[in-house]
Parts: structure tokens; C-alpha cells; sequence
């Protein structure tokens, strides 16, 4: 499995990939202006044909915070560690930058808390957060599952972020 930044040309198999799950309720849509849009967010997996089997991507949302999103692992490709190692390298790349606080908004919370997230509700992420959830057609009435990994910049602070 080779794992690298996305390029344009993954732009369809993401849109794929996501819209599949997507078309389930399993995630939420995305247009191909938004990937366009956040393609050097995105790492993706591809497999030895060459075909690009997994995505996940972490967009900087506020100070040393950061998404964890657009996470999706080809149907025929799951429970082989690829959607872990990404979340790992979003990590890493996160860390590189200086986040402190990982977030993600997801319908499969138990995969991200074996990643070490820990649910929490949604009031407690900061108004920045929602600033992409307008366009959503759940919106107001979001039914994600929020967690968080805390990598030390909230510690013995509210999670609170106003700005």
C-alpha cells in the first residue's frame, strides 16, 4: 500500500469513494468543488493497481486545532489497517504544524476512539468548527458524533475556543 498527498488526479476516485458512503448515510456528501477545494488536506491510499482505496484528510480549522475528515476506506479494503494509518499520518502531519487538539465529526466513533479519540458533545467544540456545517443538508440538526483527541494545548483550559 503506498500512502501519499493527493493530486488532482484522485479528485474522482475521492469523489467516488465519498459519495458512496455518502448515498448509504453512512457520511456526508461532498461536491467536487469542495475536494478541489481541500486537496492538499488530503492523504490517500492506493493500492499495488495503482487505484486509490482509501482518503482521509485533516483541514486546520483555529489555532493548533484541526479536522480529522473526509475519512473513506474502499468498501472491499476495510478492517486492514489503511484508515488507521492515515488517521496516523494526518496526525503526524498535524503535529508538524503545531496542532494540539484533534477533532472529528463521524458515524463511527468507535474506529476513532480505538485512535485514542474520546466522544464528547458537540456544544463543547468551538464556533469555528461549525462554520462549514451551513451548507450541510442536516444542518441544524446534525446527528455526527464528535470527538477529540487532546494532544496537551487544552490541558487545564476549557474547551472553549471563541474568536
Amino acid at each position: 500500500m503506498i500512502y501519499r498527498k493527493a493530486t488532482f488526479n484522485d479528485i474522482e476516485s475521492i469523489f467516488a469513494l465519498v459519495n458512496d458512503y455518502a448515498s448509504d448515510g453512512i457520511m456526508l456528501a461532498r461536491s467536487r468543488n469542495t475536494l478541489y477545494e481541500t486537496l492538499r488536506d488530503m492523504i490517500v491510499a492506493e493500492d499495488e493497481t495503482g487505484a486509490v482505496v482509501g482518503v482521509g484528510g485533516l483541514h486546520i480549522v483555529w489555532d493548533r486545532m484541526a479536522e480529522v475528515r473526509t475519512m473513506a476506506i474502499s468498501p472491499n479494503m476495510t478492517r486492514r489497517g489503511i484508515g488507521a494509518e492515515i488517521v496516523t499520518r494526518l496526525l503526524e502531519e498535524g503535529r508538524a504544524l503545531g496542532v494540539t487538539m484533534f477533532f472529528t465529526l463521524t458515524y463511527k466513533p468507535g474506529f476513532f476512539q480505538t485512535l485514542g479519540f474520546h466522544t464528547v458533545t458537540k456544544e463543547t467544540l468551538p464556533p469555528k468548527v461549525w462554520k462549514d456545517c451551513i451548507d450541510c443538508p442536516k444542518f441544524p440538526n446534525c446527528d455526527e458524533i464528535a470527538l477529540v483527541r487532546d494532544e496537551g494545548g487544552a490541558q487545564g483550559e476549557e474547551m472553549s475556543f471563541h474568536g
